[in-house]
């Protein structure tokens, strides 16, 4: 029964990520067409975020997903807001990057995500990364590298769009989970809100921007089913991925969604240079292929960092391990204590004395281990807890 059980699951991620992969790539070669023909990246953006808000709100209550919690205007306005300026901004230039250059290229600049997201927590969080994990970023760079330098169909604006959005998307994804750890507001809940939000915070700068020539636009005027379909069809598909890669990130490890996301992204650059028909070179290929690879590498060290620091707080530890780990040595929890002689010991205060010796009870003098712990001055500064 156990076997079956997890032959079903196994089953059913494996179903999930080619769905998500054909999704995906779906949605980009849609998205390449729609733009080349409707070229209005902040019109498609209004789209889906159209259908976020009008299929997200009777599909979740459908599926059961927990309403949102209450949180104060504060942190609504500090947090929620700037993220769902984020979700517009970002999704406008990955859009204008995608109708710049070919997909493939604007896919492989946003393997760089992970060098964006290193920096940004440093200087936002002050998180420190493995050598490992710096060391990671090298072919990431290096690929993206190569990918530019003989992207025949190479356009600055398409590169600048990718990098700005790449770097909006690492910016989300940091506050996001800040969001998720400070509320517990579930995930699919969270991008409806802030896809709601910012559909009505930009419908004004949508008429003011692109309502006028959209309403003008010879495809729309002639009745050009064809564009209006590829619209719709977009905001779908785009609504659609969103689903899928949370179902997948709930049912997998962080290790394995990165591989999963890794391994999407070469779909989708495959799927593009087949239906689109890209020129490209062997080096150009060789370049978005280590880009992507890098991505994996830095997935596995992130991964490896994380296990070796949980390692860390795990027991059981001897006397002598614990001493040398965290300063602290065991002692019997009692205010007065005897040694071996028989002599009292001085109290502690607060649970601590300086002088990092055992304490032993006079009966058999064998150590006690109750929780309490004596301050060891030639210890390390270690962090880790003993509970």
């Amino acid at each position: 029964m156990a076997d079956r059980k997890q032959t079903r699951e196994i089953l059913t991620v494996l179903f999930l990520c080619i769905l998500w992969y054909v999704v995906s790539s779906s949605n980009n070669v849609i998205g390449k067409m729609l733009l080349n023909q409707f070229p209005y990246p902040m019109t498609v953006t209004m789209v889906q975020l159209t259908s976020i808000t009008v299929y997200s709100g009777p599909f979740f209550n459908l599926w059961g997903v927990r309403k949102y919690v209450d949180m104060s205007w504060k942190y609504y306005f500090s947090l929620i807001v700037p993220l769902a300026f984020g979700k517009f901004f970002t999704s406008v230039f990955s859009h204008v990057s995608i109708w710049k250059v070919p997909v493939s290229y604007a896919h492989t600049v946003k393997a760089t995500m992970p060098l964006f997201t290193v920096i940004l927590s440093r200087i936002i969080l002050g998180e420190r990364q493995t050598y490992k994990v710096y060391f990671s970023l090298i072919p990431i760079i290096v690929g993206v590298g190569i990918a530019t330098v003989t992207e025949l169909s190479f356009d600055v604006i398409g590169l600048a769009s990718a990098l700005v959005a790449t770097m909006g998307f690492s910016l989300q994804h940091i506050y996001s989970k800040k969001v998720l750890h400070d509320t517990g507001i579930h995930h699919l809940r969270l991008l409806h809100i802030l896809g709601r939000l910012a559909l009505f915070m930009f419908l004004p700068v949508w008429l003011c921007i692109d309502a006028s020539s959209v309403i003008n636009d010879n495809s729309l005027v002639s009745g050009d089913y064809k564009v209006i379909g590829l619209l719709v069809i977009d905001g779908v598909l785009n609504w659609l991925q969103n689903i899928i890669a949370f179902s997948v990130l709930s049912l997998v490890t962080p290790l394995t969604y990165a591989v999963a996301s890794a391994s999407k992204r070469i779909f989708v650059i495959a799927a593009s240079l087949f239906v689109l028909g890209n020129p490209v070179t062997i080096t150009n290929v060789f370049g978005m292929m280590l880009a992507v690879f890098g991505v994996l590498f830095y997935n596995k060290a992130k991964y490896d960092a994380k296990t070796h620091q949980s390692k860390q707080t795990l027991l059981p530890f001897t006397q002598d391990q614990w001493k040398n780990k965290s300063g602290f040595t065991l002692y019997p929890s009692a205010a007065n204590s005897l040694d071996r002689n028989g002599v009292a010991q001085k109290p502690t205060v607060n649970g601590f004395t300086p002088n990092g010796t055992y304490t032993t009870t006079p009966s058999n003098g064998t150590i006690s281990n109750s929780n309490s712990f004596i301050y060891n001055s030639n210890g390390s500064n270690s962090k880790l807890l003993f509970v």
